[in-house]
């Protein structure tokens, strides 16, 4: 066999390197399963099977027992943490993982995996083989030869790199390979309890070895080394000379395998389905069965796998596959005849299902341009000739037809633009599985394969690779009939789940009236002052200039101010501002925020680079990019918002994040000022809950404290320092109540000593001492904490007042950081969470009586606990009651809602 390629995979080395990459954000499936480990490692085996196409390969794995390095050493590796939970639970599906793509699992009793797997590359390097070592550790680098490679692995930061003698050799600075655990012995090794060679660092250890070549040699020439080291080293021999035989891969451990039975092999299909649909793996297995992975596949055709249809033969589950539909099997309605038929049907069924192509995946080709719908098991596409639009209108706004939809905020907007109001009964099949899932996936597709064990391509993929024509109408209608059927099926298996989950209330009364709300505040807008915002750019741009001179006249040369690389060169090779600068993993030295702002006092260009990176921020993210986003039509701009993005049920937007328009500081606010009125007869309104969430916390801890001060009208930080602080009321000052504020929003977000000793700059034992009293003060807060926190675990999700879930699957997690991070959900969940249902009952009630009084005066936008408004002067008095009553009158608490409102001819003096 010609080019014969072993690659060994260094099976823990890469399991916990997987599971730790997603240990901020892990991985978590459906069931509650922690598939990170898993995830990582799988990415890793394909990796090598689809770039490198390996003739041979084999994943060695370390065993439990006791190796000769443990006898002669006890404390090699004795600090090490036991495996993390979700490893442990992973082990067993990596396990079903090799049996599935047929690739050998090999250990040995008594011997690390570093030692099987130079013992399998040496002989193999003398069967004529290419041997690659794939595994992030170091040791390795002592087998490496004209044959023998080291493959490391890609990371966030790197791709993937193949290590050969040459780069060895400079990466260690040393003259010969076997150098290589000489190196090793003399640094030591904190991961394993290396001790090494005491007082010899890297630098040490190169000298030491070009001048005596070993660490034998360096014990023969211990007279030619001066100074105090030459003590501790004298003093460390015994475990110098045990740390090189401790650190040296084994090469001949007795082992039965053969290099033939690690040649590759064909997967099992069923396996890697099984196991994938299991893990929830769908865009990996999508890859696998689409593009082959350079595998052949039991028993099935590779010229149809791999051929491409509008809708593709689903192999992930059980024989179910889509396919471009008959043209018996659908009408294309043209005809009035056909017209009439449907919608005579639709009437009769009083319910059906519609799905809306995304028109610009089809270029802008109005002939194809229609829609999809699905009643009593018939199916229609809609061509959107204007005629047949008007014949639909009566269906579309009948208050007695349910219409099942996904995205339905999409189809409002566009049949608006023709003056087509779809009322009644909606049925969002993305909002329905938000609810039941927050934090999962609500693609069609997604839903499509989970609960009906369907798979097909999505829309972007099939509109771009097919080259449509005006013949290609019955691609864009058989797909998007697909999809208003899957709709319709998915419907009735959703609604059943919410009334399960008791969530039905949540969904009717409020997430789908809510559609219909954002789908006019999005069509509205809001005016932005364009020429005002240029204005304000050129005043930026020549501020950035100045400080730009202001640098390069610091650092006595001109570079490039926004280069990490560039800017790390400056302040610590030339300018010297640390001794021991840290750098990134990449290699470079860190110039982050938090870098910097320790670096304040050091030299004044720190002030200048910080005030830099803050207007060109300022400038490229809003003031160059909103009026980019202005439409030419309205000349307004017009957010997205987003109903099923944030877990906690709050909104997000996007195009542009209202959310994140700048307002804490001077610069940032005068972008806030460029949203305007529509003319000189409207101001812009704004109306703001007065801390809600606390409000909120003191109405489901029922703390009396705190009920007290809201219901009395005293301020909640005030009262909370006085509490805190044991002072009268009227002796707070404001460094206690600055204190009481972040203490008083902390505690919601489930904040520790160490967390709060940051915020305010205080020591840890200080925070903590406030933390104590405060629970010692509002002690049923604690306690409703304490319970909250105990229910999670039982039920392991917390949900809202109106039913609202936020699942917390990690809440029993051995792992105290990833445990931690539920017990904080725990406490906020519920808190924003109601917060959020308020807020959309507000908004809804608002519209409904916006639209009853037919006001002039317009709800543009809602930003967490505030809504923006365009009022018309005349209608001052009645917006400002209707706003103000539907806000503190959405739901009932145990203390008042309160809104503060303010009005101005923009948003910055409004709020």
């Amino acid at each position: 066999m010609k080019n014969k390629k072993l690659f060994l995979l260094d099976a823990y080395a890469l399991i916990y390197r997987a599971y730790f990459a997603f240990i901020n954000n892990p991985r978590i499936s459906s069931n509650g399963l922690n598939t990170s480990a898993v995830f990582g490692f799988t990415n890793s085996l394909l990796e090598i099977i689809k770039k490198e196409n390996p003739t041979h390969l084999a994943v060695v794995f370390d065993t439990k027992e006791a190796t000769e390095r443990h006898i002669i050493y006890p404390e090699y590796k004795a600090q090490r943490e036991a495996m993390p939970e979700g490893i442990r639970e992973a082990l067993p599906y990596i396990d079903r993982l090799l049996e599935a793509f047929n690739v050998p699992k090999i250990f040995k009793n008594g011997f690390e995996a570093d030692d099987v797997i130079g013992t399998i590359a040496k002989k193999a390097e003398k069967e004529g083989f290419q041997v690659f070592m794939m595994t992030p550790d170091k040791d390795f680098a002592q087998l490496v030869s004209e044959n023998i490679f080291i493959y490391k692995p890609a990371s966030k930061w790197q791709r993937a790199s193949i290590l050969g003698k040459r780069e060895v050799l400079d990466k260690f600075k040393i003259e010969k390979i076997e150098q290589v655990i000489d190196f090793l012995a003399m640094t030591g090794d904190a991961a394993d309890n290396i001790p090494g060679i005491k007082g010899v660092g890297e630098k040490t250890a190169q000298k030491f070895i070009n001048d005596f070549g070993s660490v034998e040699g360096l014990y023969e020439n211990l007279d030619k080394v001066k100074g105090k080291i030459k003590v501790k080293i004298e003093e460390s021999k015994e475990i110098g000379l045990l740390s090189k035989k401790l650190v040296t891969i084994i090469t001949d451990v007795p082992l039965s395998f053969k290099t033939e039975d690690m040649k590759i092999k064909e997967m099992d299909v069923d396996k890697v389905t099984k196991l994938f649909k299991e893990l929830e793996f769908r865009t990996i297995l999508n890859k696998i069965i689409k593009k082959n992975e350079a595998m052949k596949i039991n028993n099935l055709n590779k010229e149809e796998l791999l051929k491409e249809t509008d809708f593709q033969m689903s192999l992930f589950s059980e024989k179910k596959e889509i396919n471009i539909l008959k043209e018996d099997n659908y009408t294309i309605v043209k005809e009035k005849n056909n017209i009439l038929k449907c919608i005579n049907e639709i009437f009769e069924a009083k319910q059906y299902s519609i799905y809306l192509p995304h028109y610009k995946n089809i270029k802008q080709n109005d002939k194809l341009y229609g829609f999809a719908i699905t009643v009593n098991k018939k199916n229609y596409f809609i061509l959107n000739i204007l005629d047949n639009l008007k014949m639909f209108k009566e269906v579309f706004e009948s208050n007695e037809i349910v219409k099942f939809g996904y995205d339905i905020k999409r189809i409002l907007k566009y049949f608006s633009k023709i003056n087509i109001n779809i009322c009644g009964d909606l049925f969002d099949t993305q909002i329905a599985h938000y609810l039941l899932y927050p934090e999962k996936r609500h693609d069609l597709e997604v839903l499509a394969e989970n609960y009906l064990n369907i798979n097909f391509q999505n829309e972007n993929d099939v509109f771009h690779k097919e080259k449509l024509t005006d013949q290609s109408i019955n691609i864009v209608a058989s797909y998007a009939i697909q999809r208003a059927k899957i709709i319709l099926d998915l419907s009735s298996i959703l609604e059943k789940e919410l009334n399960k989950a008791n969530l039905g209330r949540l969904f009717y009364d409020i997430e789908m009236p809510l559609v219909k709300v954002l789908s006019e505040m999005e069509s509205e807008g809001i005016k932005l002052d364009v020429k005002n915002l240029n204005k304000y750019r050129l005043e930026l741009e020549n501020e950035i200039d100045e400080i730009e001179k202001r640098i390069y006249n610091l650092a006595t040369v001109k570079f490039n101010i926004s280069s990490p690389k560039q800017l790390g060169d400056i302040l610590f090779n030339q300018l010297q501002l640390s001794k021991k600068p840290k750098k990134t993993k990449s290699g470079q030295f860190s110039t982050s925020e938090e870098i910097l702002l320790k670096l304040k006092s050091k030299h004044p260009i720190i002030d200048e680079i910080l005030d830099y990176r803050s207007i060109t921020k300022l400038l490229s993210t809003y003031v160059v990019a909103l009026p980019q986003l202005v439409s030419s039509e309205t000349k307004k701009i017009h957010t997205t918002f987003n109903q099923t993005v944030v877990a906690t049920g709050r909104l997000s937007s996007t195009k542009p994040n209202i959310q994140n328009i700048p307002i804490r500081t001077t610069k940032g606010m005068k972008v806030r000022a460029s949203f305007v009125a529509r003319n000189s007869d409207y101001t812009i309104l704004s109306a703001d809950y007065s801390q809600i969430e606390l409000r909120i916390m003191a109405s489901l801890s029922k703390d009396l404290a705190m009920i007290n001060a809201f219901k009395n009208g005293i301020d909640i930080h005030s009262a909370t320092a006085s509490k805190v602080w044991s002072v009268d009321l009227a002796c707070v000052d404001k460094t206690m109540r600055s204190k009481a504020k972040a203490v008083n929003f902390g505690i919601i977000y489930g904040i520790s000593a160490f967390g709060l000793s940051q915020n305010i700059g205080i020591s840890r034992k200080e925070a903590k001492q406030i933390i104590d009293q405060y629970f010692e003060e509002f002690s049923k807060v604690k306690s409703y904490i304490d319970e909250s926190i105990e229910k999670a675990r039982k039920d392991q999700y917390v949900e809202t007042l109106m039913g609202r879930r936020r699942y917390l699957p990690n809440i029993n997690s051995k792992n105290a950081v990833i445990r931690s991070v539920s017990e904080r959900n725990a406490i906020n969940a519920p808190i924003q969470g109601l917060a959020a249902d308020i807020i959309k009952k507000a908004m809804i009630s608002i519209q409904a009586e916006l639209q009853l009084n037919r006001m002039k005066s317009k709800m543009l936008l809602q930003v967490h606990d505030e809504l923006i408004f365009d009022m018309y002067s005349e209608e001052t008095e009645m917006l400002r009651e209707i706003v103000k009553r539907c806000m503190e009158n959405a739901t009932k608490l145990e203390v008042p809602l309160v809104v503060d409102m303010g009005e101005g001819e923009n948003w910055l003096q409004a709020h």
